[in-house]
């Protein structure tokens, strides 16, 4: 494995913080991971390298030891394997990327003790229709992942045998080592941190206890879902090595936009053309609610821009009974394509309304505007 400074290979600084190096650790491995780049052999080592940067900085004690002694501080003595770890509790840093994103992907065990790997956590991206995610929906998932081996049982063995306790670590999964002044503790290369040797594999799934398959799912989604929202599907993740638990499944909720409606929150926002005359005299019309058109008063004179609240017709949100309204803004549409006639109309109903102090009465704000516009040249 290549031995470029830690720093450089997440592409942050010295003085950078956990969640920096987090958010740096997640956009490469992503990009890296083997289930993305399928068999590339470059990407590969690309991704075990910033693994193993990400094991290092992320941890306070590897990263002061790191700082002081750079890699000297890691360096296996002959082993197989990748870096060792220090203190007697640094686990495997080859876990999977899914499961350190979610907080869930299994270590070598604490205290010299080793378990099997718990199934990385997985993620599937749904995206829905404004209406779907108000009203709530089952869906249903096709998932590609990992699964327990039916011939072994997930154990790795083959049928009628079992693994037998490492003797390298003697099942403890980590092996010390002695550096100069300093005595590291490394995964065992013999069996990965696992404590158990399996010595005939399962035909099946080649001693890993697990196969790939894509698996169909049921998931409800619950009304009044945003963007952002996440469903956790318990143990619907990869399956664990060799009979270790499964990891879970994050549904991740996308709803597209709407062509008339924009959501905040549990309020809905919508524009609605008013006519001229409309507007000017007052009247009823029909605005759209995702449950149907209702009546909406407009009262006489009313501007553009104006908003009206129909309250209890926005989304009912997800963690309570609380229901939002649905927030109207009319724009007083101005008419075009006009005949002769109606050109002449309105420039009647124009004279009708006189000039000077006679129009400003009926026109207040352009009144207004230029009243202010007069004092601001005036001052000058």
């Amino acid at each position: 494995m290549s031995k470029r400074d830690y720093y450089e290979v997440l592409g942050v600084a010295k003085s950078a913080t956990e969640r920096e190096i987090k958010k740096a650790y997640k956009r490469l491995a992503m990009k890296f991971h083997p289930d993305r780049t399928k068999g590339d052999k470059s990407k590969e080592e690309q991704f075990k390298e910033v693994k193993e940067a990400y094991e290092i900085l992320n941890d306070d004690q590897k990263r002061a030891a790191y700082d002081q002694y750079g890699h000297a501080a890691f360096e296996q003595g002959g082993h197989g394997g990748h870096g060792g770890h220090g203190d007697g509790d640094f686990g495997d840093i080859f876990g999977d990327v899914f499961g350190d994103i979610f907080g869930g992907g299994g270590r070598g065990g604490r205290g010299g003790q080793s378990r099997a790997r718990r199934g990385s956590d997985l993620r599937y991206n749904l995206d829905m229709s404004l209406e779907e995610a108000v009203k709530g929906k089952t869906v249903e998932l096709k998932v590609p992942t990992y699964v327990n081996c039916s011939p072994c049982a997930g154990s790795g063995a083959k049928k009628g045998t079992s693994a037998s306790t490492c003797q390298t670590c003697h099942g403890h999964g980590q092996v010390q080592m002695r550096q100069g002044l300093f005595a590291v503790q490394q995964t065992c290369p013999t069996c990965s941190g696992r404590g158990k040797v399996i010595r005939e594999p399962c035909t099946s799934c080649r001693g890993q206890g697990r196969v790939e398959k894509t698996k169909t799912l049921s998931a409800k989604i619950p009304a009044g879902v945003d963007t952002g929202d996440r469903i956790r599907l318990s143990g619907e993740g990869e399956a664990g090595e060799m009979g270790a638990p499964a990891g879970d499944l994050y549904v991740q909720v996308n709803v597209r936009d709407h062509a008339i409606f924009v959501r905040e929150e549990n309020n809905l926002y919508c524009e609605v053309p008013l006519s001229f005359t409309v507007s000017a005299l007052g009247g009823e019309i029909e605005v759209p609610t995702l449950g149907g058109k209702v009546k909406l008063k407009i009262p006489s004179e009313t501007q553009t821009g104006k908003m009206f609240r129909m309250r209890g017709k926005g989304v009912k949100s997800v963690r309570s009974s609380i229901t939002g309204d649905l927030m109207c803004k009319v724009v007083v549409e101005t008419p075009v394509n006009l005949k002769a006639e109606q050109k002449e109309l309105l420039e009647q109903f124009q004279a009708s309304m006189g000039e000077g102090k006679d129009a400003a009465r009926f026109r207040p704000k352009e009144q207004g505007f230029f009243d202010g516009v007069k004092k601001f040249f005036d001052s000058l």
